[in-house]
């Protein structure tokens, strides 16, 4: 009697958790499923992967499609395997697109970051290098105009130093008298031309104008002028080392003296005019 009261209420027992399961499977079918008119939450937004969101899963039971019947109610009273898989591995690909994304994103940022700061430097180093070349610019430019200066005062200088270089003046005179017929040295003219070339030894910008006079007639008194004159001069650049080139020799042979009146007289023997001719203004420019 107890074995079968106990047979009977499992039994119901069994029955009326398989009319629940019944009714849950009813209910989950019955659901409107959304029309192609319908907007439903999956496809109103994509992600930024490119895919869409997850979708709802499908309502179904804890023994993934098996009937609840009294073997799977005992073999499976709680959600199995499968069910919990399915479950978690959309959400789990998901999380792990997610973080590649996340991982990429931070590559790319680091990757920005690091051509933006090349970038700066590379702006830096061009902006100081154009500013030591504006630098060198200016440098060279007032360079070049001192150097203009300095090559305008030259010039002006040298145009001074052009237009005084005639303008010499006497500022000794000496005269060498010779016995006639003779153009030897005597010991007094050697001490006149020694006291006059002694101090041109340091000295510049200077002349020695050497005239030879001559009694006698035409050719014959030019000639002995001229020989008294060579001698005076073979004086000055062998004893005293006077440049040639400053020495200007003329001879005037029996050119009649100006007297103290209007009336001309001849000499008598033979005579040399040394005029030392200096200009005073090109040796101040020069010092």
């Amino acid at each position: 009697m107890k074995n079968r009261i106990f047979l009977a209420l499992l039994l119901s027992t069994v029955l009326t958790l398989s009319g629940l399961a019944q009714q849950t499977n009813s209910n989950a079918s019955a659901q409107p499923t959304p029309t192609a008119g319908q907007i439903t939450p999956a496809s109103q937004s994509v992600g930024t992967t490119g895919r869409e969101p997850l979708q709802p899963m499908t309502s179904r039971d804890f023994w993934d499609g098996d009937d609840p019947n009294l073997v799977n109610l005992v073999a499976h009273p709680m959600a199995s395997k499968k069910y919990v898989q399915r479950q978690v591995g959309p959400i789990r690909d998901r999380i792990n697109e997610l973080d590649q994304l996340t991982s990429e994103n931070s590559k790319t940022i680091k990757d920005v970051e690091a051509r933006a700061q090349q970038g700066i430097r590379s702006a830096s180093e061009k902006a100081s290098l154009a500013d030591q070349h504006a630098t060198d610019a200016g440098n060279q430019a007032q360079l070049a105009q001192t150097t203009a200066s300095q090559a305008a005062t030259r010039v002006s200088a040298a145009e001074q130093m052009v237009g005084n270089l005639d303008q010499y003046k006497g500022t000794a005179q000496t005269e060498i008298r010779f016995r006639p017929g003779q153009s030897v040295l005597s010991k007094t003219a050697k001490d006149a031309l020694d006291q006059m070339a002694a101090p041109l030894s340091d000295q510049r910008s200077y002349v020695i104008e050497v005239r030879g006079y001559s009694s006698g007639h035409g050719q014959i008194a030019i000639a002995a002028s001229q020989k008294m004159a060579d001698s005076v001069v073979r004086y000055l650049v062998l004893n005293h080392h006077i440049p040639v080139y400053r020495i200007y020799v003329v001879s005037m042979g029996n050119v009649p003296l100006a007297g103290e009146g209007t009336t001309a007289k001849r000499i008598s023997g033979g005579r040399v005019e040394i005029n030392l001719l200096k200009n005073d203004l090109v040796t101040s420019a020069q010092r």
